[in-house]
């Protein structure tokens, strides 16, 4: 898979400009098309309906997409393990159950935005708990042993949260908001996660170089002038803003992460720089054309309401985890 310590970077198999102009233009498709999707409908609709209800729906889907697309590329080149994804740090562990300390007082009723507030401060908590927890001298084995039990010690809480749910009503509103999606958000959602996710993206696109070191082992990347500690340390805290704010708006979308870089080596080759942007662009591109789907199944089958995105995603993802083990299997 080329994350191994003696890894020789990959030439890439096509022009790098030519696949990001190519998936630029999809994504301006795919986004446009989202807009002309409803509930169980297609079609244009008025401007109220699109600027309201189908705008911020669309950006989210474009900027969680592209977040966790990026996020996966580089936990997967900074760990040198094909099957990290942003879920392995416990950073969105940690958001989910900032968004449901919310929904548990009572909160978010009260005060809509109190939900992904919730979700925020929980992947702010979670992400000083996880470097404190890997210690100074960060490393790969490190940082994965810290989100281990930041996702156990997160998950533990969540499940506590659920057996002590106040009433019915309650334990189902958040039982379907950690499933994930889309529905219901509106601009404020977008101008509440666009800030940390455009700012751990720009962190994330800058580690190129330092990812790349990694490829040919910590000592070497040390010598390279591409010190593995502080490419580690800037690796969490851009997926902690990214992931960790695409979580506390949209609840727990898996597997993006982790199947949008596998889908770009072909492509690409397996150099970890040149993966981000190809990354950032599918995972937008997939997330949109999922949340369109999930908006068509009740046109497609015979049901009386759309299914949660994130489960579509899982169901996406897990036969794809299934390939992955088979073919690393010796």
């Amino acid at each position: 898979m080329g994350h191994g310590r003696d890894a020789v970077p990959d030439k890439t198999t096509i022009d790098a400009r030519t696949l990001t102009v190519w998936l630029a233009l999809l994504l301006v498709c795919a986004a446009a098309a989202s807009l002309l999707i409803g509930d169980g409908f297609v079609g244009p609709a008025s401007g109220l309906i699109t600027m309201e209800i189908r705008l911020p729906r669309t950006l989210l889907a474009v900027l969680i997409g592209g977040a966790l697309g990026l996020s996966g590329a580089v936990l997967q080149g900074a760990l040198r393990n094909p099957l990290a994804d942003p879920g392995l740090l416990g950073i969105t562990p940690a958001a989910g159950l900032g968004a449901m300390i919310a929904f548990y007082w009572g909160l978010a009723g009260q005060f809509a935005p109190a939900l992904p507030m919730g979700g925020l401060l929980g992947a702010g908590l979670g992400l000083t708990c996880l470097l404190g927890l890997g210690g100074r001298g960060l490393s790969g084995p490190s940082l994965i042993l810290a989100g281990v039990a930041l996702s156990a010690l997160a998950g533990a809480l969540m499940s506590l949260a659920l057996t002590l749910a106040p009433n019915p009503f309650a334990l189902a509103e958040i039982t379907f908001w950690l499933m994930g999606g889309l529905e219901d958000r509106a601009l404020s959602h977008v101008a509440m996660a666009a800030p940390p996710i455009l700012l751990g993206v720009t962190l994330l696109l800058r580690l190129g170089p330092g990812l790349d070191a990694l490829t040919l082992g910590e000592d070497t990347a040390a010598s390279l002038g591409q010190p593995p500690t502080r490419t580690l340390r800037h690796a969490a805290i851009g997926c902690a803003l990214a992931a960790g704010a695409s979580a506390a708006v949209a609840g727990g979308i898996g597997f993006v992460g982790l199947v949008v870089p596998h889908l770009m080596r072909p492509f690409v080759g397996e150099r970890p720089s040149a993966l981000l942007g190809p990354s950032l662009l599918t995972g937008a591109i997939m997330l949109t054309l999922a949340d369109m789907l999930v908006r068509m199944v009740p046109l497609l089958l015979p049901v009386s309401a759309a299914p949660p995105l994130g489960v579509l995603t899982a169901l996406v993802g897990a036969p794809f985890l299934v390939r992955i083990a088979r073919r690393m299997a010796p």
